[in-house]
């Protein structure tokens, strides 16, 4: 999910006023309360078990879309119109990431046909009718004047224009300047449509696939900044074995580092030729910055997602802090409620927040897994009714969007994003039984299977560096993890 700085400390409160689809989950949040991106969910083990006794509810937030002016088709026909200067591939994801052009010209076209969906407040299709760079950056001032984005706002914006562009011209793909005008016209028209009528989150997320496709819109966006050429899957074998588990109604946890905000399309993008279904339907544990934060919710709008508050940040404005932790024992009853349906895959940082460089070395090293965050999962899917099972994953992928070095309370952190190698690696499911059989008491246990899991993030991190920063390649695999380009 990828998340973007306001250019400043703060966003206006109106950026998360209620619109037709409120949420109590974030009626009292405000974006400078807010955690950072999809953290983990820590709450107590007596939480956990009183939430097996719930109804199951899913929540499925409403469509939404623009108007559809002519000036919106007349635009979307424009951008379809970069088409026949675009290179077109059915297998190589490096040359895939030119058809974005056609790519968002049809998201575009596709909401455009459905007015009936439309948001209850249109917007100005300022963004869309962009054809040249200037056009685009003169809407963003434009709009800034007549009041309808905050100058914080339009500054970010801005900003995330010039660092996409420098980013993917750096990727060589075809068609470069055209990607980065219709990917960026895409993308300031989904933030403008939500400073308008702002999207609210409900505690558990169905991404939102129509009248708009957001999912698709996020793969595109971040498709270009990746270097397929140097990016790597571990273990696509136990990928595999995971989809038959799904398939068979089983629940599926993947206990995992936390490297940067695209996280959940880095993933989506390395799996989508080998494990397209994986791809989509996992759900993502996510921090209430992503949900609040204008220039982040569109590409949260298309992922599945729990949220949460998180616990690096439930403290920083005392008169709030019970109001997040009742919004968690609420999300962590959806929680429940969807593993007891079987068939979930769910994706969680134990750590509570991204990596950061070693205060010591200055490397780059996944973050510690928090033991209550890791027992408190494997509870709810052993009591869930059906099959778990809780498998370690690494990602590297910090180059492409790195977070700041120090935890910050604020919004506002300078994004940098650049065009860079990837990789994404899962290793055999750690058996708690086994674990707790070599130990004492209860505590004892909880630390040793959550450093199992830890220890194998580890060991699949170091090859994946080894691969993509030591240029080794597939020659980094080892015993336990095999190397492969899935897309190839």
């Amino acid at each position: 999910m990828f998340l973007t700085s306001t250019g400043s400390s703060t966003v206006p409160s109106t950026f998360i006023s209620s619109s037709t689809r409120t949420s109590s989950f974030l009626r009292s949040a405000s974006p400078s309360q807010s955690s950072l991106s999809l953290l983990s969910l820590r709450v107590s083990s007596s939480a956990s078990s009183a939430s097996s006794s719930l109804p199951f509810l899913l929540f499925s937030s409403s469509s939404s879309s623009p108007s559809s002016s002519a000036s919106c088709a007349a635009a979307a026909a424009a951008t379809r119109g970069f088409r026949s200067r675009v290179q077109r591939s059915i297998t190589c994801p490096c040359v895939l990431a030119s058809l974005n052009v056609n790519a968002m010209a049809d998201l575009v076209k596709n909401e455009m046909q459905d007015p009936a969906e439309s948001r209850k407040e249109s917007h100005p299709c300022t963004f869309l009718d962009a054809t040249t760079e200037e056009e685009l950056l003169s809407g963003i001032q434009n709009e800034a004047e007549a009041g309808r984005l905050p100058p914080n706002v339009a500054a970010g914006m801005e900003e995330l224009y010039h660092t996409y562009k420098n980013a993917v011209l750096q990727s060589g793909i075809p068609d470069a300047k055209e990607v980065v005008l219709s990917n960026m016209a895409a993308a300031l028209d989904r933030i403008f449509l939500d400073v308008v009528d702002p999207f609210v989150f409900e505690p558990y997320h169905k991404a939102l696939r129509e009248p708009f496709d957001y999912y698709n819109f996020g793969q595109n966006y971040i498709r270009p900044l990746i270097d397929f050429k140097n990016s790597f899957v571990g273990n696509i074998f136990i990928f595999n074995e995971i989809e038959e588990k799904l398939q068979q109604g089983h629940n599926v946890v993947l206990m995992s580092n936390h490297q940067t905000e695209a996280d959940p399309a880095v993933i989506a993008l390395l799996l989508e030729k080998s494990n397209p279904n994986l791809a989509e339907n996992l759900v993502y544990v996510a921090g209430d910055r992503v949900l609040t934060d204008p220039l982040c919710k569109p590409f949260s709008i298309g992922r599945n997602l729990i949220c949460v508050y998180s616990k690096k940040h439930m403290f920083d404005v005392p008169k709030l802090t019970e109001m997040k932790k009742k919004a968690n024992i609420r999300s962590l009853k959806e929680m429940a409620s969807l593993l007891r349906n079987g068939s979930q895959i769910v994706w969680i940082a134990p750590s509570g927040g991204r990596d950061r460089p070693d205060s010591m070395t200055g490397e780059w090293v996944p973050a510690h897994f928090d033991s209550s965050s890791v027992d408190n999962m494997r509870r709810l899917v052993e009591h869930s009714g059906a099959p778990g099972h809780i498998f370690p994953l690494a990602l590297f992928c910090y180059d492409i969007m790195p977070p700041p070095e120090q935890v910050e309370k604020e919004i506002g952190e300078k994004r940098v994003v650049s065009f860079n190698g990837t990789g994404l690696s899962v290793a055999p499911e750690v058996s708690f039984t086994e674990v707790a059989g070599a130990c004492g008491n209860p505590e004892e246990v909880k630390d040793a299977y959550t450093q199992s899991l830890y220890n194998s993030v580890i060991e699949q991190y170091n090859v994946l560096k080894s691969a993509i920063h030591g240029k080794k390649g597939v020659e980094a695999s080892i015993p336990a993890v095999s190397l492969s380009q899935p897309w190839n």
